[in-house]
């Protein structure tokens, strides 16, 4: 069993206000395997104290004193790469195998450090001079999903911009979290610019939702959430909100595609980590004459997945992250079975050999209708509905129905048709042909999958406000350095 007794306060482990725990079950022994120390309001409110405090140091510290700080992370998260892969394996089933969930946040801290050097923190426009201050302290909850580099990425931009932190783990993940806050102290990280409070999203996060020493408030988790995040920020102080919500991307392939590849790169991308993305193409678009022509390659292709012990480097998808996600996903399944989709994979049976866990067999149906569940609500699992089209604009009318807006895909071979499609979607981030995203581009959704960008130079501009000073036309005048 493992012990995770504190949280981390003002540069120092401390134990919780109450003597309070949490128990982490292991989904895929569906055992208790660890106990994190579980805070509460008041906690909240010790973590903000400390952040507010350390702001007005930290905040006018110079750009290249936070790109060392920065460089030492990196160095410290990468000597324990090791250690969070084989955590997540046991705290949210994420197979060792899937190494881009621990290797991902060393690019982004370097995309991060790399932009803040370049960045124009003061600028001119006409004859006032535009500065661009970090906003405050700032309040990230991170979803259990991706639970390092979510996290990751809201941490190290907000130190990068000059804020000080309070971060809430998922309460699915919190003992990553408690790692990652292990990292960043024996970075050196200043007292007070970074704080851990782990607990519920009812108390800590409704608590810093609320708390007006909070300056913006960073969510990411489920759409239902989100609103209530929004709702408390916006009914306490009116401060900054950031959220990436749910999502329901959908993966249009034109007549002209390679069916092949693209029915291949649609399983692969939305199975990856089990199918618990937000931007995981979960319906895929066929036009009517050709769905039977796909379902030989994406059955193939599912049934491709070796299903097991995510600590096993030949496993290449785990279980869903709890009992209650299980539930939840065979639910979508049987309501899809209920409503009449054909099932030509997968299914509600437990996988062969697996007689414990939360695993779910890769899932595939053809038959899908608009108003189906499964289509439009997320699933967050392994489960693909694939629903038929007549022409382009049937295509977008379906793709675009829905209140969601994080991701969208299109395969095609025409480029010229393909790009009037892509102009067609209302999404966030959109990929032709299943090209790589990029960690110096902007995510985030139109709709309701959230408000705001993270990463790069926008997700950067996040944590920035901006201040317009007039009197200063004299190039010869200038102001204070904004970092010293």
């Amino acid at each position: 069993m493992r012990q995770y007794p504190h949280l981390y306060i003002d540069g120092r482990w401390t134990e919780p206000t109450e003597p309070r725990e949490l128990e982490l079950v292991d989904p895929t022994r569906e055992e208790v395997f660890a106990r994190v120390a579980l805070g509460n309001a008041a906690d909240a409110d010790r973590a903000v104290a400390a952040a507010r405090r350390a702001f007005e140091s930290f905040s006018t510290t110079s750009v290249d004193d936070r790109i060392a700080l920065i460089d030492r992370v990196i160095d410290v998260y990468e000597s324990y790469i090791d250690e969070f892969s084989e955590l997540i394996a046991r705290e949210v089933g994420i197979p060792v195998a899937n190494r881009a969930q621990v290797t991902g946040p060393v690019e982004h801290m370097r995309v991060a450090r790399d932009i803040v050097r370049e960045y124009p923190f003061e600028s001119r426009v006409g004859g006032a001079i535009v500065r661009r201050e970090p906003i405050g302290v700032c309040a990230l909850i991170s979803p259990w999903n991706w639970p390092i580099q979510t996290g990751v990425i809201k941490v190290i931009y907000a130190l990068a911009a000059g804020c000080t932190v309070v971060v809430k783990p998922s309460v699915d993940s919190a003992a990553s979290g408690v790692l990652l806050a292990q990292v960043l102290h024996e970075a050196e990280m200043p007292p007070g610019v970074f704080n851990l409070v782990s607990g519920t999203g009812r108390e800590v996060g409704d608590a810093l939702s609320h708390h007006p020493g909070v300056d913006l408030i960073s969510f990411t988790g489920s759409t239902a959430a989100g609103k209530l995040v929004g709702a408390a920020a916006a009914a306490s102080t009116v401060k900054r909100v950031s959220l990436e919500l749910g999502g329901k991307s959908a993966n249009i392939v034109l007549p002209d595609a390679d069916l092949e590849r693209a029915a291949r790169w649609n399983i692969q991308r939305c199975f990856f980590n089990a199918g618990q993305s937000c931007h995981a193409p979960s319906r895929m678009l066929v036009h009517e004459s050709q769905v039977e022509q796909v379902v030989p390659f994406l059955v193939d292709e599912a049934r491709r997945y070796r299903l097991g012990d995510p600590l096993e480097s030949s496993t290449t998808m785990g279980p869903v992250v709890s009992a209650a996600q299980y539930k939840s996903v065979r639910e979508h399944i049987q309501s899809a079975l209920d409503e009449g989709a054909h099932l030509v994979t997968g299914g509600l049976e437990r996988p062969e050999g697996l007689d414990r866990g939360y695993f779910v067999q890769p899932t595939v149906f053809t038959g899908v209708t608009q108003d189906m569940t499964i289509a439009r609500e997320e699933v967050f699992g392994p489960v693909l509905a694939v629903l038929p089209y007549r022409d382009e604009d049937d295509a977008l009318r379906i793709a675009n129905d829905s209140p969601y807006g994080l991701g969208g895909y299109v395969f095609g071979g025409d480029r010229a048709k393909a790009q009037r499609v892509v102009n067609g979607l209302r999404a966030g981030r959109i990929s032709y042909n299943g090209a790589a995203t990029d960690s110096y581009t902007p995510m985030g959704g139109y709709k309701e999958s959230g408000i705001g960008r993270s990463m790069g130079r926008f997700g950067l501009e996040e944590y920035l406000e901006i201040k317009s000073v007039y009197g200063f036309e004299d190039e010869a005048q200038t102001l204070p350095p904004l970092f010293g």
